[in-house]
């Protein structure tokens, strides 16, 4: 990576704010003739191309050059990596070289397929020459095979018809559950505001709750055609789709009103939904461009088909079966490099054979080398397990680790961070971890590994350690070669063919052999008393650990499972014996005949505890049942299992990349939760060839998401320049927000930053932003709220947090828990008025944040009310006049509903959650009454401390404020918070039910890095939040303990908003 360029503002984004729109670049052409000349920032890489070609004609060599088109750009670019510049409609400004400097190269043929190659790599935020360049036959099967299967998915999708494609990308969002409250309350009927596209008219039109869309939009046309002259023919209803009116969401014919999630919000908070009659030849235009676009990508694909490769000779393929080898499993380890330890320290190897957490056999550990430079073993390491017996998803963890003498205080700079890992294993001695690296057993095509191997190591180590092993670890080895320690070993040849893992079909054999050859009794079959005990097992947590004696009933009574208790599927995984190769077969067979789980059940066999890949192929079959809206709920973790999956190609990854390619919102998503973790080098490669595979097999979708990747490159620009203008010179806020507004009136910005879909919602077009709107906020990162102007719909507007430099992941977990909460409230018919705005992590450290419209955090309420900073807190009437002035009459009655519920919502969820750091600023009130939090910086028990003191001691913000307002200001008025007190605690048990649900969830966040999700530990929390593993009598008086705990001590709660708002005032 290239030094930051700290003592200067950004190349690319101080045009227009010196004055000189102009930057001077060097040329290298391939004549050896250097030219250097003042070119535009703003420019496209073609105009520059006929620039230089205008120059370079009074240049020695012209006329060796050739044709202009016969060339194109290479630069190096912001990551350090050559890049060429095959797309000439990119500025560059947008190109933002490392340094100006161009280099001219000959163009060779295939220029389209590069083209389209340059658009992908841009994109997806890594070079595809960087995939050719990997010497990997595993990488070029994988895309090998996801080319061919986007092509076919590119020619489905030409054979569409326009409303198939429609439903795929602008489908509306459907809501189950109970509505009949609501519609008793609205009488039956509702108020819809009527748009006709391309036409200024509206008309307002009362309709039943019940009524279709095809019934709505004949009441539309029928009243519209009343305002036009009677010889205007306006047309038919098939004519027409009904959108609505703020975004690219479509309401079908097949649809109730009150289906709709978007009609349904608006009977919640009293608006009047707005609805717009769009011509369908609008959509068609829309269609038509996506499938022209597809059609000139296929069209130079057959014009130019690659030549056929030369037949290839057949011949037999001779394998052993590994079964057939008895041998002891070993592996030579022969030396390591670059061993970071210091010179008294000796160095030791541990290995161990895991699959999933399971360590199959005892650990092997080599001699001790205490070598200074190159660390020589040359030992044979033996384990305690046959070759015939190893499974198919075995790994091998390596862990270098220093042995010293006596614990000392360590005066070198090295290894400074160890002292967090040390482990004293006897009197006297003290094991350091260096480095570890995992790798599998089998290759990717089931082949035994043989012959010699380099692991390059990695150095950060979790918290949880497996005897200094790491077998959660990624089996991806440590790019960073250049200072990487090295491992080098010998997988041994057992046999003088490949030996092979059996198919799935020979293994099914051997289970109908072992089946054919047992007594029928051994079946298992377990009377009432063996059915209690396996009963109490079964519904237990999954966070709850299993004895031998209980795995060995489980197995035992393994059929007895698959009758009574098929959803406990995940506690017979882990009782099997993975290290005897009958026992797995036996399973398979088994798996089988597995009645199928509910997709909720089936999320807990993509954890890493089950690696065999037939058990995780049965899982993401049961994921095929999940609607589109089920599926983007649970995106976010099974984007994050795809570390666990060893090999590309598997069912996960073909799922995701088949629902992606099949819906346009599932594949916005899937495109940023991959692109956001480009960075991180344990992954790159894995996702990038996962969104290759994506950006081909849905073609159209590319310049979509590149508009929204050039924006968001323009955002980050602003912001490093106001944190820069902040730390360097000091300057005023009025001249940072004038450098700002300067800044985003530049064409380059204008342009980059207009009509785009929303990466927070594609459905919404953005259509310009709004400069004169637009600040940036005064905490330590700049964030930059950006104020854009909607595209469907004149007069509204959409706010967006644009955050550099913090971890987004964290409040995207939490955002999505409690949208997944709201959801089992709502089918249990409770709505508690959640607001789980919209939060998406974009890059390292950087995201977007969606802005709730009229709303005010409790402490400016507070402040405004107050002319004392200190006092402000204390004023319990401020909240309740607030909602007074915004609201009146019957509206006002509602808000305080609305806040009761809302109220009774975030103190339930930020109990079981351990949402802490809560203070008056990351609490916000909107002006309809709902209460929310944001800001989720620590979670699962991680409460801030001050001198080693908590500064947080409620479980949860309960403030006599909030009781003033639930109570109507009127202290008697105990009916009201008694009913609050039964929404909390109806709350707490419907998250109860679903506990085992959560703690799934969080345990496959696992392996993401979060900084308060890293062990098992962490996830204890929710255990016991939740009170798992005991009956609801006693978890409920558990919860009203905390409750009354949280009324009691409210008054500390008081005093450190005090302390908040007294330490900013602004």
């Amino acid at each position: 990576m290239p030094p930051a360029k700290t003592d200067q503002l950004d190349l690319w984004v101080e045009s227009g704010l010196d004055g000189d729109d102009q930057v001077m670049v060097d040329f290298l052409l391939p004549t050896g003739i250097y030219i250097q000349m003042e070119v535009p920032r703003e420019s496209t890489i073609q105009n520059i191309k006929l620039l230089l070609w205008k120059e370079a004609q009074t240049y020695p060599l012209f006329s060796l050059l050739g044709e202009m088109e016969g060339h194109m750009f290479e630069c190096v670019n912001q990551a350090a990596v050559h890049e060429e510049l095959e797309d000439e409609t990119r500025r560059l400004c947008d190109v933002r070289p490392f340094l100006p400097v161009l280099k001219l190269i000959t163009r060779n043929c295939g220029r389209a397929e590069r083209i389209l190659d340059s658009k992908i790599g841009v994109l997806i935020g890594k070079g595809l020459h960087e995939l050719d360049a990997l010497q990997d036959q595993e990488v070029k099967d994988f895309r090998s095979k996801m080319k061919r299967i986007s092509e076919e998915k590119m020619q489905c999708m030409q054979l569409m018809s326009w409303g198939e494609w429609l439903r795929s990308c602008y489908s509306m969002t459907l809501e189950a559950g109970s509505l009949e409250n609501l519609i008793d309350k609205h009488e039956g009927v509702i108020k819809i505001t009527m748009h006709y596209d391309q036409s200024q008219d509206t008309s307002s039109l009362k309709v039943s709750l019940h009524c279709t869309v095809t019934e709505l939009m004949d009441l539309a046309l029928k009243k519209w055609q009343t305002t036009h002259v009677p010889e205007e023919d306006i047309g038919f209803r098939s004519d027409y789709v009904l959108r609505v009116s703020r975004k690219l969401e479509f309401l079908f014919e097949d649809h109730h009103l009150n289906q709709c999630k978007y009609i349904r919000d608006c009977l919640l908070t009293n608006e009047s939904p707005h609805l717009t009659l769009v011509h369908c030849d609008v959509v068609k235009a829309m269609f038509e461009k996506e499938i022209s676009t597809i059609g000139s990508v296929l069209a130079w694909k057959t014009s130019n088909p690659p030549l056929p490769l030369p037949p290839k000779k057949r011949l037999p393929t001779l394998h052993t079966c590994v079964w057939k080898v008895h041998s002891l499993f070993r592996i030579h380890l022969v030396k390591g490099n670059k061993v970071n330890a210091e010179d008294a320290a000796k160095i030791q190897v541990r290995a161990g054979l895991f699959h999933g957490t399971e360590l199959l056999c005892k650990t092997a550990v080599s001699s001790e080398s205490s070598s200074r430079s190159e660390h020589v073993w040359n030992k044979t390491l033996e384990f305690d397990i046959a070759v015939c017996d190893l499974p198919r998803m075995a790994r091998l963890c390596f862990a270098i680790y220093a042995v010293m003498d006596k614990v000392k205080k360590q005066r070198s700079t090295k290894n400074t961070h160890l002292n967090k890992y040390q482990t004293i294993r006897k009197a006297g001695k003290v094991h350091y971890p260096i480095a570890w690296v995992n790798t599998m057993v089998f290759d990717y095509r089931g082949q035994l590994k043989t012959g010699d191997i380099i692991l390059h190591c990695w150095s950060s180590f979790p918290d949880e350690l497996e005897e200094m092993l790491n077998p959660i670890g990624t089996i991806q080895t440590n790019p960073y070669t250049e200072n990487a320690t090295e491992l080098h070993i010998s997988f041994p040849e057992y046999s003088t063919q490949p030996v092979v893992f059996p198919a799935f079909d020979k293994i099914l054999e051997k289970a109908a052999e072992i089946a054919g050859a047992s007594d029928s009794m051994t079946m298992g079959r377990g009377g009432k008393k063996f059915y209690i005990e396996l009963k109490e097992i079964m519904e237990r947590d999954p966070l709850s650990q299993l004895c031998e004696n209980e795995k060995d009933l489980i197995w035992t009574l393994r059929h007895d499972c698959r009758e009574n208790f098929p959803q406990s599927l995940p506690k017979l995984l882990l009782s099997v014996k993975w290290s005897k190769h009958e026992d797995m077969a036996q399973l398979q067979a088994l798996l089988q005949i597995w009645p199928k789980l509910s997709p909720r059940d089936a999320l807990e066999l993509l954890d890493f505890n089950y690696p065999d890949q037939y058990v995780r192929e049965f899982a993401v079959n049961c994921l095929r049942d999940m609607s589109d809206d089920e599926l983007l709920q649970y995106l976010l973790q099974l984007v994050q299992v795809l570390r666990y999956e060893p090999y590309y190609d598997c069912a996960l990854s073909r799922f995701l990349l088949e629902r992606a390619q099949s819906s346009r919102k599932i594949g916005h998503f899937l495109f940023w939760h991959l692109r956001s973790e480009m960075y991180m080098p344990a992954v790159s490669v894995h996702f990038a060839l996962i969104l290759e595979a994506y950006c081909r097999g849905c073609i159209p979708h590319i310049e979509v998401l590149k508009k929204q990747v050039e924006a968001l490159s323009k955002l980050k620009a602003v912001n490093e320049l106001i944190k820069f203008g902040t730390i360097k010179t000091k300057t005023k806020q009025a001249h940072l927000k004038e450098a700002m507004m300067t800044c985003l009136r530049q064409t380059g910005f204008i342009e980059t930053l207009s009509d785009l879909h929303s990466p927070l919602n594609p459905n919404i077009l953005l259509a310009g932003v709004n400069v004169e709107r637009c600040k940036y906020m005064d905490s330590k990162m700049k964030p930059l709220w950006i104020v854009y102007n909607n595209k469907l719909l004149g007069g509204d507007t959409v706010d967006i947090i644009f955050k550099n430099g913090d971890d987004l992941r964290q409040d995207m977990l939490t955002l999505q828990i409690l949208r997944l909460m709201d959801l089992l409230w709502k089918e249990a018919n409770l709505d508690l008025r959640i607001v789980p705005y919209g939060c998406l992590a974009t890059g390292d450290h950087s995201g977007l944040i969606e802005v709730v419209s009229s709303a005010d955090t409790i402490a400016n309420i507070q402040k405004t009310s107050s002319n004392m900073a200190a006092a402000a807190a204390f004023n319990k009437d401020a909240l309740l006049n607030w909602l007074k002035d915004k609201n009146s009459g019957d509206a006002l009655d509602k808000a305080i509903e609305e806040f009761t519920l809302s109220c009774a919502g975030y103190c339930v969820a930020t109990y079981v959650l351990g949402i802490g750091d809560r203070h008056s600023d990351n609490i916000m009130v909107r002006s309809t009454g709902q209460l929310f939090h944001i800001d989720f910086g620590h979670i699962l028990g991680n409460f801030k401390s001050k001198f080693g003191i908590k500064r947080e001691r409620v479980p949860f913000i309960l403030t006599h404020d909030f009781i003033h307002v639930i109570q109507q200001g009127k202290t008697s008025n105990t009916e009201k918070f008694g009913n609050f007190r039964q929404y909390c605690e109806e709350a707490y048990l419907i998250l109860r039910k679903n506990g085992n649900l959560f703690i799934t969830l969080f345990a496959l966040m696992l392996t993401a890095g979060l900084p308060e999700l890293t062990s098992v530990k962490d996830i204890q929390y929710l255990k016991d939040s939740l009170a798992l593993g005991k009956t609801d009598e006693e978890a409920l008086k558990q919860f009203r303990q905390k409750f009354d705990e949280a009324l009691r001590e409210s008054w500390t709660t008081k005093v450190n908003w005090m302390a908040h708002i007294v330490a900013h005032p602004s």
